[in-house]
């Protein structure tokens, strides 16, 4: 059974492998904490909130993410495809999110706030009604994603290919045009 934590704050602590299995969080703080050498199995977070914390690197396979902010934290090369799908609900701000998987994840409704999201993979993604405000989208994968209702009015350097990606209602702005016509070759000046 899960150990159980309930309303902590934990500040400064560079967690060690296996340091958080088999743990459950709910309404806790982690502030200024590292993750980059976590094996996550069988982890919970429930309603908390992560403030320039680490995870690049961390291995987060069986992690529950239920209603997780986290703000301006480190997230590169993590792969968030194998998390656990039942309330996966995430919103990210000032993070820094490169080379991360979001790969077959239903993220409806989530929100990228002036976060480097560049060579990640949304590969078949559901990304309805997503914002991405102010998003440095740099050779981010879209292909067989859903974007549909999806905001990138403010974000910048994303190429997507609407033959493979669904954008129905997907709301851009005029000056990123170029990033929908960038497979076609088209330019525009």
């Amino acid at each position: 059974m899960a150990e159980y934590f309930l309303d902590f704050e934990y500040k400064d602590i560079t967690y060690q492998e296996e340091e958080v299995n088999f743990k459950e969080f709910e309404c806790c703080t982690f502030t200024n904490c590292n993750f980059s050498q976590c094996t996550f199995v069988a982890v919970t977070f429930i309603d908390c909130t992560f403030n320039d914390c680490t995870f690049s690197n961390a291995k987060i396979n069986y992690v529950a993410f239920r209603t997780v902010t986290f703000n301006r934290c480190e997230i590169k090369d993590v792969n968030f495809a194998m998390c656990d799908k039942l309330i996966f609900e995430i919103a990210f701000n000032d993070c820094v999110l490169d080379f991360s998987k979001f790969y077959t994840l239903k993220i409806k409704g989530t929100s990228f706030t002036n976060c480097s999201i560049i060579a990640v993979d949304f590969m078949s993604t559901d990304l309805t009604e997503v914002v991405f405000e102010n998003c440095d989208l740099y050779r981010s994968e879209f292909a067989k994603a859903i974007a549909n209702k999806a905001d990138f009015r403010t974000s910048y350097n994303y190429t997507i290919n609407p033959k493979t990606t669904k954008l129905k209602k997907a709301v851009f702005a005029l000056e990123g045009i170029k990033g929908l016509l960038y497979k076609h070759e088209i330019i525009v000046k």
